[in-house]
Formats: structure tokens, C-alpha cells, sequence
């Protein structure tokens, strides 16, 4: 986690930062990409080129975050979003539209234009992956009632776990993204999928702890995954769509976790004590 001073540093260079992403030649909507939870997916970037995120998982895919933030703005623009939506070729096979991109989509305070053009547009179900930091603001879950599937990152059933995993900024803590959670469970009409990265074995008392949390929150669908490639150290654009990445300069971590078969008992064994359906990544990581 970061020192107040390394935050407050992160937070005052993130105007000039984001600017940058207002001027950005990169498509905002990318892929298909394709998911092992939704099929082929059309990916929507809301944030832009520089990573910005409440969190930097050990495992996240897109390097360290560039910048650290809780503050909700417009990064880019929904117009521009629109045009890059609008020049898609029909000839795609797309399932879904995904809002992920690079950093936390529900920080974009445009969040509900974006999903009301993508819902226009592509007549396509929409998906927002988000990491649960902000469910406690009334907007954001106003916002997200217009995504047709939600998925909420839930990585730790306790406070320590969670800190070394997703190294949130210090202005969080997990009782109130579990609140954040639970508040949102209550009033979403969609479908709401718990998705949990586990990177080490669970023992018996925090399998029951996570079977006891689950149940308590009722989502639809559990979505239990592990890390598919190693992690990037920097900043790599195309790693929002899940592609691979150059390894050979070594800018790169390898992340060690548990095995596939391993994984399907743990959700095999969460199964059978709630009976919400569960779903694994397919692959192990190599």
C-alpha cells in the first residue's frame, strides 16, 4: 500500500496524466477479446492510455498502475467513444460488451453515458468488471443498474489478505467494499457474478470464512480464476485485451498459484455448500 506521501505524489500528476488520454490516438474499444466468461467480448476502454485504478493486484495484467485514485472523472471523452464504437465492422462476432480497459471503469464519472451508447450501438448485453472500490457511492451503483451483468471483484475474506493482495490506496478497508457489496447486491436487478482471483491454497477455516461471505451477498454466479501469464512490471497498452506481451526484455514477474485441478475441487467444494453456480478459468498458468 502506499505511503500517504507516495499518494498524495500519484494524485497530483494524475490531471497531467489523464490529460494525456484526452489527446490519445489508440482506440477506446478493442478485441474481440476472447473471455472464458463471456465468449467473445468487445472491449471498452473508459480510461484511457495511462493505467488508473483504487487498487494494483499483485497480478494485475496491465503492469503497475500509473496512477492511484479514488476520484471519480470524465477520462475521456463519451463522444470519442461513440465514434470508435460507430466505425466497427458489422462482420464481427461479438456475444458481449465488456467495460474494463485500463484501470477501474466505475472511476469514470461518465460511466452510465458510456454504457447507455453501448447498449445503442451494438444491441449487445453489457458487462462491467470492476473491483468493488466504489460500490458504496449511491452514483456509481445507480450508474452500473444499466449494465446487464456486473462482476465484482472479491480476492480476500480478510483485512491482511487483502492488503498484500490488491494493495488498495489507504483511504479503504474491507469491511466497507464488503458493505459496498452487499449495499449494491440489494439493489441490482442484473446478473451479479463474485469474481475471486486465488493465487494460493485455502485452508479449511478460509474456505468456510469465503462459503459464509458468498452466502451472506447471494451473487448469481461465483467466478474463480487464477493468473494466465506472468505479470507485466510496465505499462502495456494491448494488455487490456488479454494479449501476449513481449517477455524477452524481462519486464515481466512470474506469478506462482495454484493448479487447475486444484481449483475445480475448491469450486466443486463451494458448490455443494451454496449451490450458486460456479465457473473456473480454463487454463493453468505456464
Amino acid at each position: 500500500m502506499d505511503a500517504p506521501d507516495d499518494r498524495h505524489a500519484s494524485e497530483r500528476i494524475s490531471m497531467n496524466a489523464i490529460q494525456s488520454t484526452q489527446n490519445s490516438r489508440h482506440s477506446l474499444v478493442y478485441g474481440p477479446v476472447k473471455s472464458w466468461r463471456f465468449g467473445s467480448s468487445l472491449g471498452i476502454d473508459p480510461i484511457g492510455e495511462v493505467s488508473i485504478c483504487s487498487f494494483n493486484c499483485v497480478y494485475c495484467q496491465l503492469g503497475q498502475i500509473q496512477v492511484h485514485t479514488t476520484e471519480r472523472r470524465i477520462f475521456v471523452p463519451t463522444a470519442q467513444i461513440f465514434e470508435d464504437l460507430r466505425s466497427l465492422s458489422p462482420d464481427e462476432k461479438i456475444d458481449v460488451v465488456t467495460l474494463s480497459g485500463s484501470g477501474e471503469p466505475t472511476l469514470a464519472l461518465n460511466l452510465d453515458e458510456i454504457l447507455a451508447i453501448a447498449k445503442q450501438l451494438t444491441k449487445l448485453p453489457t458487462v462491467v468488471l470492476t473491483n468493488s472500490s466504489l460500490l458504496g457511492d449511491r452514483m456509481v451503483r445507480d450508474a452500473l443498474q444499466l449494465a446487464d451483468i456486473v462482476s465484482v471483484k472479491l480476492d480476500a475474506i480478510s483485512s491482511h489478505q487483502w492488503q498484500r493482495i490488491n494493495q488498495p490506496i489507504g483511504t479503504m478497508n474491507l469491511p466497507d467494499i464488503l458493505a459496498g457489496i452487499a449495499q449494491f447486491r440489494g439493489e441490482y436487478t442484473g446478473h451479479l457474478a463474485i469474481q475471486t482471483m486465488v493465487l494460493s491454497s485455502w485452508t479449511t477455516e478460509m474456505l468456510e470464512d469465503y462459503i459464509q461471505l458468498v452466502q451472506r451477498l447471494s451473487p448469481d454466479e461465483i467466478q474463480l480464476n487464477i493468473p494466465s501469464r506472468p505479470r507485466a512490471l510496465v505499462r502495456q497498452l494491448d494488455a487490456r485485451g488479454n494479449n501476449a506481451f513481449e517477455s524477452d526484455c524481462g519486464d515481466f514477474r512470474q506469478i506462482n498459484c495454484i493448479s487447475v485441478d486444484v481449483l475445480n475441487a475448491l469450486a466443486d467444494a463451494i458448490y455443494f455448500a451454496t449451490k450458486i453456480p460456479v465457473r473456473c478459468a480454463p487454463i493453468a498458468l505456464s
